[in-house]
C-alpha cells in the first residue's frame, strides 16, 4: 500500500488508497500540556496500522510565529542517549517528560524546553510534536542569508541518528515525501531554502552530520 500524506490545520494526516484516515487529535493546543495529547486514535477501518507511520504528539513546546512568512526547512538529527535509538526519549524530551534518573545524560538536559515539528525515526515513522504553522523551538541562537531567528520563519525536522551514522533509506524516503508536501503547501520554502542545523548555527551545531547525503535527499525534490 502507497502511503501518502497531507497537511490539514498544520497537522500531518495520513491518506490510504486516495481515502484519508481522520485521525482524531484531542487538542491542537500548545498551551495544553496533558498526557491525553499524546493519544491519537484512527476512525476509518484500514489495514494501515497508522500508528507506525505517522503518530501525533501535539507538544507545549511551542508559540505563535512572529512573521507571516513560513520559508525555510531545517533538518536536524537527534539520539537518546547520543548514539542510542529507539526508545522514547526523544518525544520525552520534547513533551517535556525527561526523567533526568533515566541516564546520567539527561541530568544536564531534562529541563530544556525544545521541540522540532517533526521527527523521522530510524524504520521512518514519523512523529508530529508541533503543527507546521506554529513555532516549534529548533534552531536556537541562528542566522540564514542574514535573517536571524529562525525559528520564526522555519520548519524543523529532526532525523532520528547522529553524524557519525549513515541514515537509513526509510529515513530519506519518508524525508523526501514530507519535504516535497511542505514544499507544495508553503511554497516559499524550495530547494534553495534547505538547510543543514550546521548551516543556521555554524560553530555551535554540527547536524545532520557528514554522513547526511544531501544529494541522496535533494535528488528526487
Amino acid at each position: 500500500m502507497v502511503t501518502e500524506f497531507s497537511i490539514n490545520n498544520g497537522w500531518l494526516a495520513i491518506k490510504a488508497n486516495t481515502s484519508e484516515i481522520n485521525s482524531k487529535i484531542i487538542s491542537e493546543s500548545c498551551d495544553d500540556n496533558s498526557d491525553s495529547l499524546a493519544v491519537v486514535k484512527s476512525s476509518a477501518k484500514q489495514s494501515l496500522d497508522v500508528k507506525t507511520v505517522l503518530e501525533l504528539k501535539p507538544s507545549a513546546h511551542c508559540d505563535e510565529r512572529e512573521c507571516d512568512d513560513i520559508s525555510l526547512l531545517v533538518i536536524h538529527n537527534i539520539s537518546l542517549p547520543p548514539g542510542q535509538f529507539g526508545s522514547e526519549h526523544i518525544s520525552d524530551l520534547f513533551l517535556g517528560k525527561l526523567n533526568p534518573d533515566d541516564h546520567d545524560y539527561f541530568k544536564d538536559i531534562y529541563q530544556f524546553r525544545v521541540s522540532a515539528h517533526c521527527l523521522i525515526r530510524r524504520d521512518g515513522q514519523i512523529i508530529q510534536y508541533v503543527p507546521f504553522n506554529k513555532r516549534a523551538w529548533h534552531a536556537g541562537v541562528s542566522n540564514f542569508a542574514g535573517r536571524e531567528k529562525c525559528n520564526d520563519f522555519s520548519i524543523g525536522i529532526e532525523l532520528e541518528g547522529t553524524d557519525e551514522l549513515a541514515y537509513t533509506n526509510a529515513q530519506y524516503s519518508q524525508l523526501q515525501q514530507l519535504t516535497t508536501l511542505i514544499m507544495q503547501t508553503y511554497p516559499e520554502i524550495n530547494k534553495n531554502r534547505i538547510t543543514g542545523h550546521c548551516d543556521i548555527a555554524p560553530g555551535r551545531k554540527t547536524d545532520p552530520g557528514k554522513c547526511f547525503d544531501w544529494h541522496k535527499y535533494k535528488s528526487v525534490l
